[in-house]
């Protein structure tokens, strides 16, 4: 076990991986990977073919930062999938190189107005997506590893064990 993998921490991580939020989650973004694809090989192909060059170029791009940060969060849904159906342990799944990385923030000019509505509306679903399990990789694997506090609930388990005398 490594040093950032203490066992209250593994418990978070399999308690997690058996809940209903994550097979809520999991739902969710193996739907939209299927949605997406869907989408990029049939409707979407038809509608980039109407669209101006500089149009075409932005659904381009969007369409492969689209495809990335799917892949990032199939990817962490999948490693949350192993750890609960006992395919990988659970500190295994501490190591840095299963954690989402920062996105990088949407490009600020105006390219996704001539975007077509199917493709803006999967990428706004995508980034909600994104940013919810980005928020539960952060709580569960980088704070936790960065605040050598013990987990609060077992902490409070400690204090009635011992106020009760080791029960």
């Amino acid at each position: 076990m490594s040093e950032l993998s203490t066992p209250w921490r593994i418990d978070v991580i399999e308690d997690f991986a058996r809940s209903e939020l994550f097979e809520r989650t999991f739902q969710e973004g193996m739907e939209l990977v299927e949605e997406t694809a869907a989408y990029l090989d049939g409707a979407g192909r038809q509608e980039s073919k109407s669209l101006s060059r500089e149009a075409a170029l932005a659904y381009a791009a969007e369409s492969m930062r689209l495809t990335t940060r799917l892949m990032q969060v199939a990817s962490w849904l999948l490693v949350q999938r192993a750890v609960r159906e006992g395919d990988m342990a659970a500190d295994a799944a501490c190591e840095e190189r299963y954690r989402l990385a920062a996105e990088d923030p949407r490009p600020a000019d105006a390219d996704a107005e001539g975007l077509p509505p199917g493709l803006t509306m999967l990428c706004d679903r995508s980034e909600r997506l994104y940013e919810r399990v980005r928020h539960l990789d952060r709580r569960m694997y980088v704070e936790s590893a960065a605040d050598p506090a013990p987990h609060p609930v077992l902490s409070q388990l400690d204090r009635l064990k011992t106020a009760l005398g080791g029960f």
